[in-house]
Order: C-alpha cells, then structure tokens, then sequence
C-alpha cells in the first residue's frame, strides 16, 4: 500500500497528477527547455498581476515587459496578513498553509496551492530515488524537532505514521539520549536518515567516541539526508565514515520546496523543473556564471501566493557549465546554526528556536526580525526588531516557551531594536553563540 501518497490524496493533494506532470517536464527536451522555462514564467507573472492585488500592488503601476523589470521580492514585503497575500480564488481552507521557521530572522506565514504542494513532494521523491529510496516504502529515521503541545504534536505523529517515519527529536542531544537513539537503530529496519544537519552531525560524532559503524547496526541503513543547516566537507567525511552509507545535503524551503539536491556524482543539483533560480547581484542583475550572488527564486507553479524573484536571503553561485535543464549550484553560503549550551550541560542545535518562535510568530507581522544569542552557559538574548517594544506578557510567553522546548533555569533577556546589524553578506543568523 502507498501510505503517503495515499495520504496526500486523501487530503485533497493531487500528487498522481503532480507525479504525471513532473515526468512530462522531465522529458522536455534540452533544446527546448529554455523556451518551457520562459513560457512558465511569463504565465506566472501574468496570473498573479490579474489575480492577486498584493502582487499589482507590490508591482507596480507598469506593465509587465520584460523580466528583468520584475521587482524582486524580500521576505519582509511578505510579513503582513495572509489573507491579503491570497490570490483571488484561494484561501487557507483550499491551499496548504505553513509556517517559514524564520532560520533568516524573517517569519511569515505562507501558502501553496494544493496542486503546487503536491509537486514539491513529487520532486523530494524523484530525487530519493536516485538512491533507492521511496516515501511510499522507505522506512526514515527522522532527525527533526516536533511541537509539544497536544494538537501540534498529534498531527506531527500521525504524519510521520503516514509517511514511515521514526521521529527522535532533537531537543536532547545528550550522550543519554543518544544511547536511546542508538537502541532504535538496533530495533528497527531503517532505509535512510534525514534531518537537520547539525543533530546528525552530533550523533555521529557520538557514534565516533563509541568507535561504532551504524549500517553494521542497521543492515538496512542505505542513506542519510542533511538539510535546512550548512553541511561542511569535514562532517561529509565523518558522518559517511561512522554511518556507512552515502551522505547527500538537501537545501529547501519550507515556502518553497525543494531547491537543490546532491546526485550520486555529488553534483548539487537545482530545482529547474517548478522553479527558476536565479544568481542576482546587489542591483538585482544577473551575475554570471561561477560568481557568487543572492539566489532568488521563482516558483513556476504556485497560484495561491506569488513567490516571483523572490530572495531567500542565501548567497551562492552557478557552475560554469549550468544549464537551462540542469542547472548546478556550485557553492552555497549561510544558513549555519551554532549548538546551544543549557545550564544542565545538555546540548541542542540552533534550529531548535525554530520551534520556540513558532510560538512569536503572529499573522499581524508584530516582530518583523529576530536573532537570539548565547551569551554564556544558559543565558539567551531575544534582540528583536518591531515598531513597539514587546509588552511583559508577550516576553513571558516567549520565556515559557524556552521553559517548554529547551528546560527551566534559563536566563532570558531582550533587547528591542528598530534595525539589525548583518554580516557582510546580508545574512541574519536567527542563533548565534557568543561565548
């Protein structure tokens, strides 16, 4: 039985009809692709300029002309309410609704239509087969966080039942904890391992003091998946050593879907068959080939909300060799989350805010950016961007969540700022150690 398609459809994600579609753009040939590409972008702009009066709004007063003249979108044009971001037809009992994990200190609430969701997960599954892994049959250990509150965490649960996961979540990554982890290893037939990357890059380095191969534990074991957090040669080259089996890196968006995968030639493989990725310098030109700049992204396919040449707030650059139909990303920068240090000695990823400011993200677009800092064992700082300062009662509600996600004992404070410094890149890091 296909569980998780069976799932998809069920809840009205036609993902038979994005499996079709998905091959019949894979079969365009490469001399036309480029044409395919133009067609669907042209399509894209037009819908949303006769559909969606955000996007006139956020557009202008010009007619479309051509691409270039585009405007690019910032993730901060997007923290205002949803139901003003819908295009006409489209609300959230019809579209799938989430939540960006702000990793980029820029929270919004988004939405796909349901066949544009249906395609992403149509990609995630054409790529896991390149290694033999399918959703429908592919048992996953699953290296992610999950809500804590009763709601959350049932549909958590039963999505992973849906979709043959084993959830550990990450919010103890102790060596006791790790022992728990390691039982169900022995117990269970896993095919692959996904997560995020600085959780499974801790349990291998746990598996490396115990001197273990995890694939001699877990004859099945055949893959492991990295995502959402930088993945650096040196980790590839433990994790590959103590796991026993290929590591690829992943790179998506929750808003999005998939953007790049690795392919068994440890090629970085963009999304060109939804979405149009482009490598943009400060003026919003084209850079080429093999020079570094934004990535800004198209999604060619979602109707419900406008994502057009939109900057996901991530710096990288284009083989030289790139192509319409494959293009390669040679190089990514950002996204790396520093571990935090509890004042029981327990230690947890960056991502873990991701669940902590599930709870400050609101629909008014109140807190506009955030990062939150280490300062030493313990001790955390909110530094924060908002026309207002936070009233005590929002702070304690934050405070609490720490309290619920991480433990007590912790000290919190904020600092409220009207703009925040960045790298040199222009990247935010949402979590940063500073001891």
């Amino acid at each position: 039985m296909n569980w998780f398609s069976l799932s998809l459809q069920l809840n009205r994600f036609p993902i038979r009809k994005a499996k079709n579609a998905l091959e019949e753009i894979k079969n365009i040939p490469e001399a036309e692709y480029s044409g395919y590409v133009e067609q669907k972008k042209k399509e894209i702009v037009t819908y949303h300029l006769k559909n969606n009066i955000f996007y006139r709004n956020f557009f202008g007063s010009k007619k479309y002309t051509s691409w270039e003249e585009v405007p690019v979108m910032q993730k901060a044009d997007l923290q205002r309410p949803l139901e003003e971001r819908f295009s006409k037809g489209f609300d959230s009992k019809n579209s799938y609704v989430g939540k960006t994990s702000g990793s980029s200190g820029h929270p919004f609430i988004f939405a796909k239509d349901r066949f544009c969701h249906a395609l992403s997960w149509a990609e995630f599954n054409d790529r896991y087969q390149w290694y033999g892994i399918d959703l429908d049959r592919s048992v996953q250990a699953r290296f992610y966080g999950i809500p804590l509150d009763k709601i959350g965490y049932f549909k958590e649960r039963i999505k992973d039942r849906f979709g043959f996961r084993y959830r550990f979540p990450i919010f103890d990554l102790s060596d006791a904890k790790m022992e728990e982890f390691l039982e169900e290893f022995k117990k269970k037939n896993f095919d692959y391992i996904n997560g995020y990357t600085s959780s499974i890059v801790l349990f291998g380095k746990f598996l490396q003091k115990k001197n273990l191969v995890l694939k001699e534990i877990c004859p099945k074991l055949r893959l492991c998946i990295v995502t959402s957090e930088m993945f650096f040669e040196e980790d590839k080259i433990l994790l590959e050593k103590v796991f026993g089996v290929p590591v690829v890196n992943e790179y998506g968006a929750s808003e999005l879907g998939l953007l790049a995968f690795q392919n068994p030639q440890d090629e970085w493989i963009l999304n060109s068959e939804t979405m149009f990725v482009e490598i943009l310098n400060k003026e919003g030109k084209a850079v080429p080939a093999g020079e570094e700049g934004r990535i800004v992204i198209t999604s060619l396919y979602n109707k419900a909300h406008p994502f057009i040449r939109y900057d996901i707030g991530d710096t990288g650059a284009l083989t030289e060799n790139s192509s319409a139909k494959n293009p390669v990303l040679k190089s990514l920068l950002g996204r790396t989350n520093d571990v935090a240090v509890l004042p029981s000695g327990k230690v947890v990823p960056g991502l873990t805010f991701y669940y902590v400011t599930k709870s400050i993200i609101e629909n008014d677009g109140l807190i506009k950016e955030f990062i939150v800092q280490q300062t030493e064992p313990g001790a955390f700082r909110i530094v924060y961007v908002s026309e207002k300062e936070l009233q005590p009662e929002k702070k304690q509600k934050i405070e609490e969540a720490m309290v619920t996600y991480l433990e007590e004992g912790l000290e919190v404070e904020f600092e409220h700022k009207k703009t925040l410094n960045r790298s040199k890149r222009g990247k935010l890091k949402q979590f940063e150690s500073l001891f």
